[in-house]
């Protein structure tokens, strides 16, 4: 092959992988945006590598975008973001391919924003541990290699963390999809006409929710036991003329999902102006999750333009 031909053969590989490497980013960073610059840095990598001595490309790409994603992690910048108690995970609408493998129950639980946000407590090279072998059912002589560590360290790694994600957020298995949905209405039926006593009643006994207080705060709101969630739910889910007003009209309610989670979101027009996520366990809600500041809610947004989604749950808000 002459060398156009050999440029664009090994541009289709890269592209191959796109969506799994992408995956992999998202998880590591939480961030839609930050993962698509990482993968645009591997691309980078690729090309000016000596491609004809990469044995295995899949191999190596994971390599080189675990290890952007790590730097990234370990920036000043980002440590600076992200201790500051105002960063959240990027929600995505399901079905963006940057979620990535959903077949076993440990993918879709790593992609959740619960436990993405769980996950910032981990060190970044836990947090890599963690997901190349929770999400992508990597062995831990392949994460050595990819990690530069020992299987020993892997191991280790990947028993902390797993301790540390698991203390504050047991097994809880799937949930029905029509179980979900019920709760999920009922939760937000109860929220918006103001009763606080069935708002209580969807709540596990240790139930947390986190707001980025529609990007208005400079830290995140938190509430960590069912009446003050109630409250915070009834508060923000009853209509009024002056939330009307801050989202610039009035929006329809829609149920999603989101991250593989129920979620409830706001929809002005074609515009997503909140999202709410659910987090079941036991038939109950153990955790919630709003979101509304618009720089969060991009990829969202554009996924919902391109959605079909069912009638909403309220037509006007």
């Amino acid at each position: 092959m002459d060398s156009t031909t050999t440029d664009r053969f090994d541009a289709g590989r890269f592209e191959a992988s796109r969506h799994r490497l992408a995956s992999l980013a998202y998880r590591l960073l939480g961030s839609a945006a930050d993962a698509e610059d990482a993968v645009q840095d591997a691309f980078l990598h690729w090309q000016a590598a000596d491609r004809q001595r990469i044995q295995v490309p899949e191999a190596w790409l994971t390599k080189v975008v675990t290890n952007l994603c790590l730097d990234r992690l370990r920036s000043a910048q980002a440590r600076r973001e992200r201790t500051a108690g105002a960063w959240l995970p990027e929600p995505l609408l399901d079905g963006d391919p940057m979620l990535g493998p959903a077949g076993t129950y440990e993918q879709r639980e790593s992609v959740s924003l619960a436990v993405l946000t769980l996950m910032e407590r981990l060190s970044p090279v836990e947090r890599a541990v963690y997901i190349l072998r929770e999400a992508f059912s990597y062995g831990h002589a392949e994460i050595a290699e990819i990690l530069d560590i020992t299987e020993s360290a892997s191991q280790q790694h990947l028993h902390r963390a797993r301790r540390r994600v698991t203390a504050s957020r047991p097994r809880g298995g799937d949930v029905d999809p029509a179980a979900a949905r019920r709760i999920v209405e009922e939760f937000f039926t109860a929220a918006a006409s103001g009763r606080t006593e069935p708002l209580v009643a969807l709540l596990t006994d240790d139930a947390t929710a986190v707001s980025d207080g529609a990007g208005l705060t400079e830290t995140l709101l938190r509430f960590d036991t069912p009446q003050r969630i109630a409250a915070i739910a009834r508060a923000g889910f009853a209509p009024t003329p002056a939330k009307r007003r801050f989202a610039g009209g009035t929006p329809a309610v829609h149920y999603a999902l989101v991250n593989g989670s129920p979620a409830i979101l706001f929809v002005l027009g074609d515009q997503v102006v909140g999202a709410v996520t659910f987090d079941l366990a036991g038939g109950r809600i153990a955790a919630v999750c709003g979101v509304a500041a618009p720089g969060r809610l991009t990829r969202l947004a554009d996924a919902w333009r391109r959605y079909e989604p069912g009638p909403p749950l309220v037509t006007r808000w």
